[in-house]
């Protein structure tokens, strides 16, 4: 049967069947188009006020088969996509994809409770997270794509947890620009907001969030499943759903302003000096005296969280003094030598963070304790690179180098629990050896199908360079043409660091660009790749560069449903015939 794809043209969905939709013929290039185009009239309205043109656009948006294909496409590839809710379905087959593009339809539509599972938390507690059906997911999604734009327009400068083209490293750097200087303030507030997904309030949100009021309602009531056990839901927006963190961040954007109307400009002149750095439900604000940020800016801010049903955590809330030090998002932010010509600000790893972070190798290593070395080193590499590369904008080669003595003794004792009766020099020939100057490297062979032996070696965190970062701009949001320019500047600057080491990688991404080839769309951490042979190797092609391009998973898979689609190279940069 011949197969059709639908344009924007038929925004009436619910009449379509879904057997019209060919999920690998899509044209991903214009859903893009069209939901980027509608999202930066919605941002664009939104900063001149026009409410009602804003709900006009977001209805366009909303009932667009771009939007809809964009929103069924995103929780069938991200990491959750095998977790079923209540339902336990999953959609696993282009069928069912397409499916779900039909199933996307405001009229009728009721969503079901979410299914209630636990994980544990870093103080031992068990974190709930709410997981909705996969069409609950879609749908959240594709109002998502509408509400975006405005939560990205109304935020906070100095907001960084859940919003795009922010990450925890600008959270840092606002407070490493704010603290580093002399004459910097030297109290802070450390906030905390007590069970904040789990108790905004209903009525806020429905009364000041610029989406379908009627379908968040739904969202908000749907209640969970929990051992069987129905239970409602009668506040707060639960974790795990895909629209709950910008609703958590509508719902406390407004702190910054609030606390300039009251005691000053941004500024770093101002009296009070009072500077705010927000990451999700953690924050940090700063002063010029304890006395002030525990009787004037905590009030404050207090209230302002009551009005939407929130309250700090009186635990976890406190004022410190820069020169004892505090943990924010995984490091210590303490200033040494205070009031002396050599004063400085340094950023660390916190003792927590370490600790955890080794505590986990350790348990990893016990784990293994029956397995190859080439297989503890494929294991274990990824989590020091990651961990590492986390924190290598920070003060951290000291504590780089210890975290590596520290794993470096735990694989010994891994390898003389192996062989209790073999002499010390045995065992180091066995498993260490020398790399890069290094004497005592712990190694291992790794044997392929073929037969052939491969000699893995386990990284080091204190190889990974320190490269400081650069915080992003207050003001800077993607949903306006004027900052086009200054993200794809960023993007590449982000590629270029996470492709480090990888040089055929990056060498193929530059390549093209940084864009897919089939949608045109580029290519980030985030959308990850898939390589692809021109020439398939079955037919006698190669693994060099030139017979291999970098393609998002989705456009992976639709090239191979239709080879014969056309590629969308940016000039420069065509496949070979």
């Amino acid at each position: 049967m011949q197969m059709t794809v639908l344009t924007d043209t038929d925004v009436d969905t619910d009449a379509v069947s879904a057997k019209s939709v060919d999920w690998h013929a899509i044209d991903w290039a214009k859903c893009h188009e069209v939901v980027r185009r509608l999202q930066v009239r919605i941002a664009k309205a939104a900063r001149e006020g026009d409410w009602r043109r804003v709900k006009a656009l977001q209805w366009l948006l909303e009932h667009s088969f771009s939007a809809k294909a964009l929103a069924v496409r995103r929780p069938t590839e991200n990491r959750g996509k095998n977790t079923p809710g209540v339902d336990g379905v999953t959609w696993s087959t282009p069928e069912a994809k397409a499916q779900g593009i039909q199933d996307l339809r405001r009229r009728g539509y009721q969503p079901q409770p979410l299914r209630r599972v636990y994980i544990p938390k870093s103080n031992g507690k068990l974190r709930p997270l709410g997981i909705p059906t996969m069409t609950d997911r879609a749908m959240q999604a594709l109002h998502l794509l509408s509400l975006e734009p405005v939560a990205e327009t109304t935020a906070d400068w100095n907001s960084y947890g859940f919003r795009p083209e922010r990450s925890t490293h600008d959270a840092i750097g606002q407070l490493f620009i704010v603290l580093a200087r002399k004459g910097a303030p030297r109290w802070v507030l450390e906030g905390d907001i007590k069970g904040c997904f789990d108790n905004i309030s209903h009525d806020w949100l429905l009364s000041n969030v610029h989406t379908d009021t009627q379908i968040l309602e739904k969202w908000l009531k749907a209640g969970y499943v929990d051992e069987g056990q129905l239970f409602p839901t009668n506040e707060g927006t639960p974790q795990g759903g895909i629209i709950s963190p910008t609703l958590a961040n509508l719902a406390l954007d407004g702190i910054e302003d609030l606390l300039e109307k009251k005691f000053g400009s941004r500024s770093h002149n101002d009296k009070n000096k009072v500077h705010f750095s927000r990451y999700a439900d953690d924050f940090v604000i700063t002063g010029t005296s304890k006395e002030l940020l525990e009787h004037e800016v905590k009030p404050a801010v207090r209230d302002f969280l009551a009005s939407r049903g929130l309250a700090l955590s009186e635990e976890k809330t406190k004022v410190t003094y820069i020169e004892d030090g505090f943990d924010f998002l995984g490091q210590n932010i303490r200033k040494y030598r205070l009031g002396k010509p050599n004063e400085v600000l340094l950023i660390k790893p916190s003792k927590k963070n370490v600790e955890t972070f080794l505590e986990e190798v350790r348990e990893t290593i016990y784990q293994l304790r029956g397995a190859a070395a080439s297989t503890v080193i494929e294991v274990l590499n990824p989590k020091i690179l990651g961990w590492a590369n986390y924190h290598r904008h920070v003060s951290a080669k000291e504590t780089f180098s210890k975290v590596d003595h520290a794993i470096w003794h735990a694989l010994w004792q891994w390898a003389k629990r192996r062989h209790p009766n073999k002499p010390r020099r045995w065992i180091l020939r066995r498993y260490f050896g020398p790399k890069a100057g290094r004497q005592n490297v712990f190694q291992g062979w790794k044997i392929e199908k073929n037969g052939a032996k491969t000699l893995l070696t386990l990284r080091n965190a204190v190889d990974v360079a320190i490269v400081r970062h650069t915080k992003i701009r207050g003001e800077a949001q993607p949903f306006d043409p004027k900052f086009e320019e200054y993200f794809e500047m960023r993007l590449s600057v982000k590629m270029e660091r996470s492709l480090e080491g990888r040089r055929k990688l990056l060498y193929m991404w530059k390549r093209q660009k940084g864009l897919c080839p089939v949608c045109g769309e580029k290519i980030t951490k985030i959308t990850g790749w898939h390589s692809h042979h021109l020439v398939p190797k079955v037919n006698g092609g190669s693994d060099a560069v030139t017979n291999l391009f970098l393609l998002h998973p989705v456009c992976h898979m639709a090239h191979h449903s239709n080879p014969e689609m056309k590629w969308r190279m940016p000039v420069g940069a065509e496949p070979p015939a």
